[in-house]
């Protein structure tokens, strides 16, 4: 297989709808991305009344914005000109596939005959972990795709999308338009901290992991969001309990648990804090401001303890002289200057660009590009939905 491949990403394992296309090259030795377009749109404004998630609506907005985007990135990327001819038997084989989806179907092939045939080598869809009823509609937008294009499919696990693009960089200062992988060495260790994830994995080689440590319960991430609501801030909780923290200071009487600290293992649980976090606030005057802020700092820094011994513990035992912190939650300062000031220093942190530390579709692409050039595709009838992916399933 050439080095060099062209790529259409697409992601919708929660409430952010992401397409981007790409070329990449250089294989595993020296890998480099262009980036020929890329666009989010996030639904945080229409989950935030709810106070989080609400999947059948992220699995209509999905719907809606799709083809919208498809024809977008195709225009940032100067792919114009409508010369691609949908044959009857393409168009009830794709009414067949979106027979849930009617306004999907329609607004997908009215966008299609706009656009030109791509030349793509593949099309790199998100396939699990996350919300089902999200990936679902991203994953049978994808297989349409091929039905029109004929071009192959390679499902991705969200989780290794966002390890992998923290070891890719941009070139250019305040562009990413053209990125360039950084210098590591393996075995890296991986913190994975996000909404639905909380998970220590051994990264040995390229695309081979080891899982050695997970939450037994709630994520981080939604550990925060719980915690934000007990406080009664809008969602996403995270950024706003961070915000609060900065202005608190500690105090005798605003105190919580570090969950399994001492359990010997690298496993979590986040469960039991959200719980602690409750029943203190109920004890306190929560309408005191000074209050408030010093229950968010003593909330971040339980987290961040917890994780901070648990994530050093086994960079020792495993050997490890990289770590990479991924997913949403790493975009936490508090938890970042943390590692920063106690990390060895034989190790080296790699850190997510703000850019790529949410959901995204470049984190996508970077690894359907991997994933392509070890052979990984599958056929469009063998794709589906899987919200527990492990990584060391892959």
């Amino acid at each position: 297989m050439s080095k060099k491949l062209k790529i259409l990403a697409i992601e919708t394992s929660c409430d952010e709808t992401a397409i981007s296309i790409l070329n990449a090259d250089g294989g595993f030795e020296n890998p480099s991305f262009s980036v020929l377009a890329n666009i989010v749109h996030s639904q945080i404004d229409i989950h935030k009344e709810y106070g989080g998630v609400f999947p059948a609506l992220a699995k209509r907005e999905h719907a809606k914005n799709l083809p919208l985007i498809l024809g977008q990135v195709f225009s940032e990327a100067g792919m114009s000109g409508g010369d691609l001819l949908i044959t009857d038997h393409q168009k009830a084989q794709m009414l067949t596939l979106l027979e849930r989806e009617p306004e999907m179907y329609n607004r997908l092939t009215e966008t299609l005959e706009e656009l030109p045939k791509p030349d793509f080598d593949y099309i790199a869809i998100t396939t699990g972990p996350g919300l089902e009823p999200a990936l679902w509609v991203g994953i049978v937008f994808a297989k349409a795709l091929n039905i029109a294009w004929g071009i192959p499919l390679i499902p991705v696990n969200h989780m290794e999308g966002h390890l992998l693009s923290v070891l890719i960089d941009n070139k250019e200062k305040d562009s990413y338009k053209a990125l360039e992988m950084k210098d590591f060495q393996f075995p890296a260790l991986s913190l994975l901290i996000s909404g639905g994830h909380t998970e220590l994995v051994l990264m040995k080689d390229w695309l081979t992991y080891e899982t050695i440590g997970q939450t037994l319960d709630d994520a981080v991430g939604e550990a925060f969001d719980k915690v934000g609501r007990i406080l009664n801030l809008e969602y996403p909780g995270g950024p706003k309990i961070s915000s609060l923290a900065s202005k608190g200071e500690f105090r005798e009487d605003v105190s919580l648990p570090r969950p399994m600290l001492h359990s010997g293992d690298y496993n979590f649980s986040f469960s039991g804090i959200k719980t602690a976090a409750l029943y203190l606030s109920q004890k306190l005057n929560m309408t005191d401001d000074s209050i408030r802020a010093s229950f968010a700092k003593e909330f971040e820094t339980a987290v961040t303890e917890v994780l901070l011994k648990k994530t050093l513990k086994a960079l020792e035992e495993y050997g490890c002289h990289t770590l990479i912190i991924a997913g949403g939650v790493a975009a936490n300062s508090f938890i970042k200057d943390s590692f920063k000031e106690a990390l060895p220093d034989y190790a080296t942190l790699l850190l997510p660009k703000h850019e790529l530390a949410t959901d995204n579709s470049l984190m996508i692409g970077i690894a359907g590009y991997f994933q392509a050039l070890s052979g990984n595709i599958k056929n469009a009838s063998e794709i589906i939905a899987d919200g527990n992916w492990k990584l060391n399933s892959n």
